[in-house]
């Protein structure tokens, strides 16, 4: 059976990128071990920022949408189906200034929507997402992981639980050779 795996690099820096580097090397380990199916979607291109336009387009009903609104949701779309067909998400996470890159943040608000990603009950939200694996390949620029310095992984880790991805792994650059057995 064929892995589908989601690889998103959310580090600016193109060259010279630790998690870049690091995905490379998760993406061909678990390649090793049977066919694979890789989307990549590389943040470091500029994703929009949600606006109120996109807001009231996200809230307009699916078959009430204008083509305006359709259009300004299809980018969002895409995002939402790439994350829906992967069995598998690895994410390179640089820590920058103790949080996620701002380019992982537009990436979050675009894909966490309510009827597509979670949805609300008289309980509260409920992610639609489940059953499937995060791997979190971390480069921290000396944050120590869990530390009290950390917002990124645990906020990371909060989002993906909200979106009812729950089995979710984080893996520091600094253990390499530990992680790719980990993440077997």
């Amino acid at each position: 059976m064929t892995r589908k795996i989601l690889r998103i690099d959310a580090s600016a820096r193109r060259t010279g990128s630790v998690t870049r580097d690091l995905n490379d090397q998760l993406v061909r380990h678990l390649s090793d071990q049977g066919p694979v199916d890789v989307t990549l979607r590389d943040l470091s291109s500029d994703l929009p920022h949600v606006t109120e336009t996109w807001v009231g387009a996200n809230f307009t009903a699916p078959d009430e949408r204008n083509d305006q609104q359709r259009q300004i949701l299809e980018l969002s779309d895409t995002l939402v189906g790439e994350l829906r067909d992967a069995d598998t998400v690895i994410i390179g996470l640089p820590i920058y200034n103790f949080g996620v890159p701002a380019s992982l943040k537009a990436w979050i608000d675009l894909v966490a929507r309510v009827g597509e990603t979670f949805r609300y009950t008289e309980n509260g939200p409920i992610g639609l997402l489940e059953g499937k694996r995060a791997i979190v390949m971390v480069s921290s620029g000396g944050t120590k992981l869990g530390s009290d310095l950390d917002f990124a992984t645990q906020h990371l880790a909060h989002v993906l639980g909200f979106l009812g991805i729950t089995d979710v792994s984080f893996l520091t650059s600094d253990t390499y050779e530990a992680a790719l057995a980990e993440a077997a």
